[in-house]
């Protein structure tokens, strides 16, 4: 799974959605819906970093209802990876597949994940 995140990683920074995507079937055609999902907590880690303080996080995002849905899905299921609630971002995961909106969302994380270590740098 951590090959697989790097690869992802590694295709976001390069601005090719389509190798994004491609990783991610891949990882389905071997691992299954689990097997992305545990590339995408490895996303969300990615985004967090080491350095995060133990204890309960909120999420604090005036109007998210009122954003695109890939977006929405992004900060929630960081929210679940910050507040170790696997559960959460388990069954958010469960409901971008059900909506159809997995691609998506995973494109937005991917994106999200790059632009953090951007601004790392």
């Amino acid at each position: 799974m951590y090959a697989d995140a790097a690869l992802v990683l590694r295709s976001a920074l390069a601005g090719d959605p389509d190798a994004v995507v491609g990783t991610f079937d891949s990882v389905v055609d071997r691992a299954g819906l689990a097997g992305a999902y545990q590339v995408a907590w490895c996303l969300a880690a990615t985004m967090v970093g080491q350095d995060l303080a133990a204890g309960a996080w909120t999420l604090d995002f005036p109007d998210i209802d009122a954003v695109a849905y890939d977006a929405r899905w992004v900060a929630r299921f960081v929210s679940a990876y910050v507040n170790a609630d696997s559960s959460t971002g388990a069954a958010l995961f469960g409901a971008a597949v059900e909506d159809g909106q997995l691609p998506e969302c995973l494109l937005t994380l991917a994106g999200s994940a790059v632009a953090t270590l951007r601004r790392r740098s």
